[in-house]
């Protein structure tokens, strides 16, 4: 048989056969190999098919024979192993700044990392996830924008906005532009936010970056040195619960001592923890006092107290008694299920 233009490419187009259609469980034998070439065209040899599998391996493939049934050759180690793949294939489908769209791109290309086999196992994995997803398509994208300004040191434009109850965007600041400067990008409650010095604002803000529309990298030189002094992206995310804004100090809690590893858990193995009596410690934690920060210590319920500084125990209090005023105005407006009941009979 004549050679055609596919000859020269035989060690490449075996290699590609190799990768997409052999693992441990799926090898193939000295015929399917040479099967599979001659769908390219291409004419070989078992001589010549063994010369170009020990070229294969000598470049880095791990090229491997088992004689035990199912007998045949396969690739061995890859890159990526298939439970590697399962877990960056969860990652990339929980994520919530991912789109459905781009997160099937993405799993798509994790496929093409095994054999078609085990890509499979893969693909089980895409349709078990039911999390929320962003509907900003631009945000994977947004993402690499921010990570070369602050490589660069640029400061960046943006539109905000938030959706309204017809899923509509509504945009922040009447539609003008933001003009930031990023000191960092930071995962927390499973959104990416931006954090940057405002140039409107003059102080250190943090953004959604879902909620950034038509991003640009300027050539503005980045702003704000003093006022992020040395920016700590962990500092300031565990500073922010939420990621909600409000007032910052050092926050004073007593515990009841069942609760050290939830202390430990929110603010770190670096907090320092003070034996008050044989069943309480206290702690003293930078926080911002924000909704969030409060509802995480009602959540812990009367075993945790916050003690100051009084500022905070004051918002602590008023906040309470805002939500059990506006619980019993609620309650005293339904009727009672009685009511209810024969109401809703008629």
């Amino acid at each position: 048989m004549g050679k055609n233009a596919n000859q020269k490419w035989k060690p490449l187009l075996l290699g590609r056969y190799l990768l997409e259609r052999t693992d441990e469980d799926h090898p193939a034998s000295s015929q399917e190999l040479l099967q599979a070439l001659e769908q390219y065209g291409v004419s070989a040899e078992r001589k010549s098919l063994y010369t170009d599998l020990e070229a294969l391996a000598a470049t880095g493939l791990d090229v491997q024979y088992r004689k035990s049934k199912p007998s045949g050759w396969f690739v061995g180690a890859r890159t990526f192993q298939l439970a590697e793949l399962k877990l960056l294939v969860d990652a990339v489908q929980s994520c919530r700044f991912i789109t459905r769209r781009k997160s099937g791109d993405l799993i798509h290309k994790l496929e093409s990392l095994v054999s078609v086999w085990q890509a499979r196992q893969l693909q089980r994995q895409v349709y078990v996830d039911r999390r929320i997803k962003t509907m900003n398509e631009s945000v994977y994208y947004n993402i690499d924008k921010l990570h070369s300004a602050i490589a660069a040191g640029r400061a960046v434009t943006f539109k905000y906005f938030a959706y309204n109850v017809q899923k509509e965007k509504v945009f922040r600041r009447e539609g003008k532009r933001y003009t930031v400067s990023p000191y960092g990008l930071i995962w927390s409650s499973e959104n990416y936010y931006l954090a940057g010095y405002d140039h409107t604002k003059g102080d250190l803000r943090h953004y959604r970056v879902d909620k950034m529309a038509e991003l640009a990298v300027t050539c503005l030189k980045r702003k704000g040195a003093e006022a992020c002094g040395e920016f700590d992206p962990a500092a300031y995310a565990g500073k922010h619960f939420g990621m909600f804004g409000g007032r910052e100090g050092e926050v004073r809690i007593r515990c009841e001592n069942q609760l050290v590893g939830v202390v430990l858990d929110r603010f770190g193995q670096d907090v320092i923890l003070v034996p008050d009596g044989p069943d309480h410690f206290t702690a003293a934690v930078r926080a911002v006092v924000s909704p969030q920060f409060l509802g995480w210590l009602f959540g812990l319920g009367a075993g945790v107290v916050l003690l100051s500084p009084d500022w905070a125990a004051e918002a602590y209090r008023a906040q309470l008694a805002a939500v059990a005023a506006a619980n019993r105005a609620e309650a005293a407006q339904e009727p009672a299920y009685g009511q209810s009941a024969q109401t809703s009979g008629r």
